[in-house]
């Protein structure tokens, strides 16, 4: 059904009547959309509280609530409303409730917003039940809500229009408080840990920490081209050179000018960290700590369902070179093949197309992609990535092919990724040289060397663990979401007219 056919179907008919009712309720009440109204509880709250009244028993006890109108019976006797936390039955009867009252029942409608003050009852189907005393109009909704036990069908309008999509669908609803819970898990994971949360520049005049298209902007004032950070992390790796903490993290914002997916939105959320004197070793026992706490917080369990395959976030995660994977899974050894041309003829040879400048190190990466990725389904680092795709990490000792380096992986996904950070300073310039070369040689020709990012290592930066978590990715898994679309609250869309 498309947006303009589910939308045909909430009646015009049915829009004009409610118009209708909010002049009527302005001339009898007045103020139908009033500033304040004092709740004494919320709905959970009110359960909670009378989790033990036993059915068909009345209180004496005045609580005032309000909520969402979802549904009505017998002409309003009977209303459902909700608040953010649970639903509540509202009875209005002429023994109970005021004429008063009852004169609002039939200017009342499924999606209105309204407060109810009255005594606590059980009904004797075991009902939780408030008997109205008071009713007070606090918002008159103007349209009329989707089929509450269907919802939105169109997947494009639930996107479009999240508050529909939230407001009918439980699944949804519970998924976003998920999310707010996962973050906020992070966080507390993160300074329980002894990190320092900091803010960097989300707009940057210079762009870099990752290979990606920017967003660009202007800046009237300064009259300066700026870029929206498609990484926080040269300037993260700034505040350890600083000496502020030696544990440092953000959670944060990056825009990247690039495709959308079921796994990509050009906004995304990101962990980023630094630890002064640590490696990508530890980095990888913090990742399984930081995983299996979030899995209990949300599952009470390390142990979780995705679609149709059971997770496992229960460390230690298996740990695999690169190369050993790619082995493994072809036969292919390339760490005894020396040259790029020899590596070229084997990736011809196993039957894949390469470019034809391709390095030792890109046709590894490309065949692991193309027969590894997809099989790594519980959660695995995969190390010793090529030196030439990983130009902020340290050599492997022994091995100036391999850096260490790793990247997280669970459902066949890249979950994060982590370095034994570079910070050798001539070594740093020598590559980020290197890097903005190949990014000119791509036609990225506002592509820039971050002389300041140079300065300041310059000035020595500590050895350190950077470790990267692609949070939208985790909170999929954590929710059983197969699209990011599914979890960011206003995903990127396509303009109506397409």
């Amino acid at each position: 059904m498309t947006e303009k056919t589910e939308t045909a179907t909430l009646s015009s008919d049915a829009t004009e009547v409610r118009a209708q009712k909010l002049k009527l309720l302005r001339e009898q009440v007045g103020d139908v959309y009033p500033a304040h109204f004092h709740r004494t509880m919320t709905n959970a709250e009110l359960a909670a509280k009378y989790e033990g009244l036993e059915p068909d028993t009345e209180t004496q006890d005045v609580v005032t609530v309000a909520g969402r109108v979802y549904s009505s019976r017998n002409s309003g006797m009977f209303m459902d409303i909700h608040d953010a936390s649970a639903k509540i039955q509202i009875f209005s009867h002429k023994d109970t409730t005021p004429q008063e009252a009852r004169a609002l029942l039939p200017m009342i409608d499924i999606g209105d917003i309204i407060g109810v003050t009255g005594a606590v009852r059980r009904t004797k189907r075991g009902e939780l039940t408030i008997n109205a005393q008071q009713i007070t109009m606090l918002t008159k909704s103007l349209l009329p809500m989707p089929e509450k036990w269907h919802g939105l069908s169109d997947i494009e309008l639930r996107y479009r229009k999240r508050h529909l999509d939230i407001m009918t669908n439980e699944e949804s609803k519970l998924r976003f408080q998920q999310r707010s819970k996962i973050v906020s898990g992070i966080r507390r994971f993160m300074e329980n840990d002894g990190f320092m949360e900091v803010e960097t520049p989300m707009l940057q005049s210079v762009y870099g920490g990752a290979t990606a298209e920017p967003f660009k902007t202007h800046h009237n004032t300064l009259k300066l081209d700026m870029y929206l950070r498609i990484a926080p992390e040269l300037f993260l790796k700034r505040t350890l050179v600083s000496g502020l903490t030696d544990k440092v993290f953000e959670i944060n914002r990056n825009f990247r000018n690039e495709g959308v997916s079921t796994r990509h939105n050009p906004e995304f959320t990101m962990m980023e960290c630094y630890w002064a004197y640590a490696d990508y070793e530890d980095m990888m026992d913090l990742v399984e700590r930081m995983f299996a706490e979030l899995a209990v917080s949300v599952h009470g369990s390390t142990e979780f369902t995705f679609v149709d395959k059971q997770i496992s976030f229960k460390g230690p995660f298996r740990r695999v070179p690169m190369p050993d994977a790619v082995k493994e899974a072809t036969g292919i050894d390339f760490l005894a093949i020396k040259t790029d041309e020899e590596a070229r003829a084997a990736t011809k040879a196993a039957g894949f197309e390469i470019e034809k400048d391709a390095t030792w190190g890109e046709c590894l990466a490309f065949i692991f992609e193309e027969k590894v990725e997809s099989t790594l389904i519980q959660p695995a680092h995969v190390t010793h990535f090529p030196k030439d795709i990983s130009p902020f990490a340290k050599e492997v000792p022994g091995e100036p092919r391999l850096v260490e380096r790793f990247e997280t992986y669970c459902n066949a996904w890249e979950l994060g990724n982590a370095f034994s950070e570079l910070n050798d300073p001539e070594e740093q310039r020598k590559r980020m040289v290197e890097q903005l070369e190949q990014a000119h040689a791509r036609g990225e020709k506002e592509k820039q060397l971050d002389e300041e990012f140079l300065d300041a290592i310059d000035q020595g930066m500590p050895p350190a663990g950077g470790l990267g978590i692609g949070v939208d990715r985790l909170i999929m898994l954590l929710t059983n979401s197969a699209s990011i679309r599914d979890i960011i609250l206003f995903p990127a869309r396509r303009s109506k007219a397409d």
